[in-house]
């Protein structure tokens, strides 16, 4: 591996001052909502001084280990149109940011102006800037709100991306989309990591055996091939039902009800999003788990899913190779003979043998996708940037 020349740092105790950087954390639909407080609050853990830096109305301090600093949006920009309003432009995010006396700036997310902001403390501070796409270069994602999405890289994201210290990505797949953009920084590659529940116990009072799928309701997670390929199998299958849970984004739970009533079927559900406890007990009683996703650069829920022992039918946009290596579910390509086939093999399996592959998945999760070792990965790609010498290895460079 490539050595950088070490740099003298002058910090107490060798702790480092982060500063997370992300559009919002409010909403608990959203994943970086969820991977960002828990990654901020295992560094927090491990001594570092953590803030998160994110838009919102300000609240009180939330957590023992990291410090919540929220800014308002700019009202003189919102009436000029709900695109400018999407930005998230705040000078006092901006100022913040740029008065900040952190060792490394972590942004979180693209096409919004917080990006933006943490590139200019970045560059002002001459501190690292590390930046996490989280799924929003891959080829599907690029597809929705392209004219926005080239208006806004031209005016404010290339330089900033160009200018990034590191990259960090969840997956390999992530790392290839981040290569074909024409970025040549380090990505370090750590996934997100995942909290384990309380083992719940999986009651079967009646004969129903259900299938959820979790998550936003919007096009690119491919819920229209699962419904195709659910009418195949479900009048063979009578014991079995399909639930479809999650927020509705750019109307397309009213398309898939659509398409639900013109292929007459009988048991299939769809509903809002759920949270906390209520979240964990769909886990729990839900005896198979499907992401039938054209792109996701992690998709939690799958880790929620393997971490409830459920497991998991995930289609090839999401990065879940392991799921057959350790044996606690199938991963295969997207297509509605394909995810046909394999609910039909995994519904006519034995619950015994299901369940022997949820306890798998959760040992899977418990083993490697624990967010004090994410956290231990992640700060040691921050040292690396600051203090040179030999790279991580979950760092790559070529």
């Amino acid at each position: 591996m490539i050595a950088k020349t070490p740099k003298p740092r002058n910090l107490l105790e060798d702790n480092l001052r982060i500063s997370h950087v992300v559009s919002g954390i409010a909403s608990k639909a959203a994943g970086p909502s969820y991977t960002v407080p828990a990654l901020a609050q295992e560094q927090g853990l491990a001594g570092h001084e953590v803030d998160i830096h994110s838009l919102g109305n300000p609240v009180e301090q939330t957590s023992r280990y990291w410090n919540d600093r929220r800014y308002l949006r700019d009202h003189s920009f919102l009436t000029l149109g709900s695109t400018l309003e999407k930005l998230g432009i705040s000078r006092s995010l901006r100022s913040a940011l740029c008065s900040s006396d952190s060792d490394v700036l972590h942004a979180h997310g693209l096409w919004q102006m917080p990006l933006v902001y943490a590139g200019r403390a970045a560059k002002l501070s001459g501190k690292p800037l590390v930046i996490s796409p989280h799924g929003m270069l891959s080829p599907a994602t690029m597809q929705y709100s392209t004219r926005t999405k080239h208006i806004f890289s031209a005016a404010f994201q290339n330089r900033t991306l160009t200018f990034a210290s590191m990259f960090h990505a969840t997956a390999s797949s992530e790392y290839d989309d981040i290569r074909s953009f024409g970025f040549n920084q380090p990505v370090v590659i750590t996934p997100n990591g995942v909290d384990v529940p309380p083992l719940r116990n999986r009651f079967r009072n009646t004969p129903v055996r259900t299938v959820l799928s979790l998550g936003r309701i919007h096009p690119k997670k491919g819920l229209d091939f699962l419904i195709n390929a659910w009418a195949q199998i479900e009048e063979a299958n009578p014991n079995w039902q399909l639930k479809i849970v999650g927020p509705d984004e750019v109307g397309h739970s009213a398309e898939l009800q659509l398409l639900i009533d013109k292929l007459e079927l009988k048991r299939v559900s769809i509903s809002g999003p759920i949270f906390d406890s209520e979240k964990w007990d769909t886990y729990a009683s839900s005896d198979l788990f499907i992401l039938p996703t054209r792109s996701d650069n992690f998709a939690v829920t799958v880790a929620e899913a393997l971490a409830s022992s459920v497991p998991v039918i995930s289609s090839k946009g999401a990065p879940w190779a392991g799921l057959e290596a350790n044996k606690c579910g199938w991963w295969i390509d997207l297509g509605v003979p394909e995810i046909a086939a394999a609910l039909k093999y995994a519904v006519n399996l034995d619950d015994k043998t299901r369940d022997l592959m949820g306890s798998r998945g959760r040992e899977w999760m418990i083993r490697e996708f624990s967010w004090d070792k994410i956290a231990e990965d992640t700060t040691a790609a921050y040292r690396w940037l600051l203090d040179g010498g030999e790279a991580p290895p979950q760092v790559r460079l070529e």
